[in-house]
């Protein structure tokens, strides 16, 4: 057995098979647990070429255990990979979507370099051979040749496996790096493709365990993923602070006892980041550095931060630098014990924490302990106007249910951008930040946005329980300080259906038109309210004049009351619902306002509605019309022609197809991008249309469209 360290260009450069046997498990990774801090962290690496050339830094991929395999080509050196297929598959996915986007952008050199690390040399390629360098014997099979061999660009929708999770991280990695180079102009976009490739190639690293055929794979196996109980990143760092203490001298007994408040329960703790469990102490000195050094973090890299933020960036010997920590785990402490009590009024900070544990997310409390940093003294005023501004912003994404996936990184630019910001400036400066983000992924949304998407949102259905309560606590909340009464209690209140989810017995209504529409009122924010406690269910069920009665009787709420005083005299009814939809969401657009004038606009709308666009909606728009011709574009069938249907298909050799990529596939025989694939009379491709669609003002395709 022989261990090395390796980057990606060594391991991969000369022609080989790296087999996946047949035992292994299929590809598990996803996005949320896997992809994405696998992407921020290349990405991390990659901004920090361009931004600091003078660094050299790397990211360690963690493990693989290679078997040497009697090659079944005397020209290929073949190895079984016992251990590690995960990042392994992982990274050729990587690499083969990079290498597409920079082939399709001419890229070539580049594309070529990246190549290198996923497929054989022709000349090395036995006939009807697979020229993958990686190569899965289970299930995973079909789709990894199928998503590695599709010729650029890739139309994923389009492949006979775009359900496999193989396909969805291509499809994933594709999304993220088209966006991280970005729409820029041809100088910037080379050079950020140059770091990337470079980083792929030079700056991952992998300790490869080598075996011999005759050596026992299965026990190396068993030895390395023993469970155990691994060391947090707190333990690491309290190894580290009192081993520096001690070699600076320090009284590390006092320290301990006097200065390190995280042997405490409250720090053991166990908590929810996601899908992972993380102890509490772990997850603030993540956040803290993060407020100290204005960088995003993956919590896998908290230790290493740590250690170098001490040793290379923090100007303090650790006696002087624990006091520092201890002030403001102490605040953090009592922010977050505040937040979980379920009465009392709660300030701007430890309401932000309430919503941001009811929302599932953390995103905010960097930002939190940057504003609350020793010796910066902000005003109350400047920090509840800025926290306000911030979680408008991540709020209204998630009134949408956008992604929160970058966000991470736009609390580290507002706190690396504006660490020299004054108080008066520092509110304008944050705002005008967030403001000018223009892509999907990050952007602030607006009113007109918001207003159209909730208006006849099923609410209920699509928002997380707690998310919802969150935001119908916020509009009660709003209510009661119009009268300055104290703030409603936050111990999970009953969410009532005013017109009940069964309804069909004592709601009748007669066509089945009606009926479909009132099916459709059911879940939408308007007949939703909170109440102090649970309806008998007979009574939610019931008749409306005998459940007004009862939701008088058992109400303390400002949103139920207001219902009840509504609708004296009438009958609770679809215009009522869609009436109080209007006034609920209005009134979320004051609870998290936007900046006068702000329109939330993105300049990647394909980013964002790029999988909703049919040919129908081109025709609706008038950039395609019924009967205009298609004209093949790739080189073998320069000149075959289609034609555009009435209903949006296309016709095609006398078959109809429901979409540009089936119509390529049927000519190619293989995975084709029919909106690169296509193209009409004057030479622009169907993905031109779309983006000239995408670009339009709303109003435009919407009255097109309706």
């Amino acid at each position: 057995m022989e261990t090395f360290k390796r980057t990606p260009l060594q391991l991969f450069n000369l022609p080989q098979h790296f087999v996946i046997p047949l035992f292994q498990r299929p590809y598990v990774w996803k996005e949320d647990e896997q992809w994405e801090p696998l992407w921020k962290d290349i990405r991390r690496v990659a901004d920090l070429r361009i931004s600091q050339p003078h660094l050299s830094p790397q990211h360690f991929l963690g493990a693989v255990v290679l078997q040497a395999h009697e090659a079944e080509s005397a020209r290929l050196t073949t190895w079984n990979v016992i251990d590690g297929q995960q990042r392994l598959t992982t990274l050729q996915l990587l690499a083969d979507a990079t290498c597409a986007i920079f082939a399709q952008a001419g890229l070539s050199k580049y594309a070529s370099q990246l190549e290198g690390l996923t497929h054989n040399s022709e000349s090395f390629i036995e006939e009807d051979d697979s020229p993958l360098k990686v190569r899965h014997l289970n299930n995973d099979h079909d789709a990894f040749l199928e998503v590695m061999t599709a010729e650029p660009p890739v139309d994923h929708s389009d492949l006979r496996h775009h359900e496999s999770r193989i396909v969805h991280a291509h499809r994933y990695f594709t999304a993220a790096v088209t966006q991280w180079l970005g729409n820029t102009g041809a100088d910037e976009f080379a050079t950020r493709a140059k770091e990337l490739a470079r980083v792929l190639l030079d700056d991952l690293q992998l300790v490869t365990i080598e075996l011999k055929a005759s050596e026992n794979s299965q026990e190396i196996f068993e030895t390395l993923n023993a469970r155990g109980t691994p060391l947090t990143a707190a333990d690491l760092i309290r190894n580290f602070v009192f081993q520096r203490l001690e070699a600076e001298g320090g009284d590390t007994k006092k320290a301990y006892r006097e200065d390190w408040p995280f042997e405490a329960k409250f720090w053991t703790k166990e908590v929810s980041v996601g899908r992972y469990l993380v102890t509490r102490s772990s997850l603030f000195f993540n956040q803290w550095l993060i407020s100290r050094t204005g960088e995003e973090i993956s919590p896998q890299s908290t230790f290493t931060r740590f250690k170098s933020y001490v040793e290379l960036g923090a100007g303090h010997k650790m006696a002087d630098l624990l006091p520092v920590i201890k002030r403001q785990a102490e605040l953090y402490e009592r922010w977050t014990e505040a937040s979980l009590r379920p009465d009392g009024n709660l300030g701007a900070v430890e309401m932000a924490f309430h919503r941001m544990n009811a929302a599932g997310i953390e995103l905010l409390k960097p930002l939190m302990l940057w504003l609350h940093e020793p010796g910066r003294d902000l005003p109350q005023h400047v920090i509840d106007a800025v926290i306000g501004v911030a979680e408008s912003w991540v709020i209204r994404r998630q009134l949408l249910r956008l992604t929160g996936s970058d966000l991470g990184r736009i609390v580290a630019e507002l706190i690396h951008a504006n660490s020299d910001a004054t108080d008066g400036d520092l509110l304008e400066r944050i705002t005008r930040h967030l403001a000018r983000l223009n892509v999907t992924s990050t952007y602030w949304p607006g009113d007109d946005e918001i207003r159209a998407a909730l208006k006849d949102e099923p609410a209920y259905r699509r928002y997380p329980r707690p998310r919802l309560r969150m935001f119908l606590e916020a509009i009660e909340n709003h209510y009661r300080a119009e009268t300055k009464q104290a703030q409603v209690v936050r111990s999970g209140l009953p969410i009532e259906h005013i017109l009940p989810q069964k309804w069909q017995e004592n709601w009748p209504v007669e066509t089945p038109e009606e009926q479909q529409d009132r099916q459709a009122h059911v879940h939408r924010l308007g007949n939703l309210t909170l109440l102090t406690a649970p309806l008998n269910s007979k009574v939610s069920n019931g008749p409306w004049p005998a459940k007004r009665d009862a939701m008088l009787k058992h109400n303390t709420i400002s949103l139920t009351g207001r219902v009840v005083a509504d609708t004296e005299g009438t009958a609770w009814r679809e215009s009522l619902i869609d009436h109080r939809t209007e006034v609920l969401v209005e009134t979320l657009l004051k609870v998290w306002p936007v900046p006068e004038g702000h329109k939330g606009q993105v300049v990647d709308p394909q980013a964002k509605a790029e999988d909703w666009v049919q040919l129908k909606h081109l025709i609706a728009a008038g950039l395609l019309v019924p009967g205009e011709k298609l004209i093949a574009t790739h080189r073998d069938f320069k000149g075959v022609e289609a034609h555009v249907s009435l209903d949006g298909s296309i016709e095609l050799d006398g078959k109809r197809f429901t979409a540009p990529s089936p119509a390529g596939h049927h000519l190619r025989k293989k995975a084709t991008n029919g909106w690169y694939f296509w193209a009409v009379a004057d030479g622009r491709r169907l993905r031109d249309l779309r983006a000239q669609l995408q670009n339009m003002p709303a109003s435009e395709p919407d009255e097109a469209e309706h």
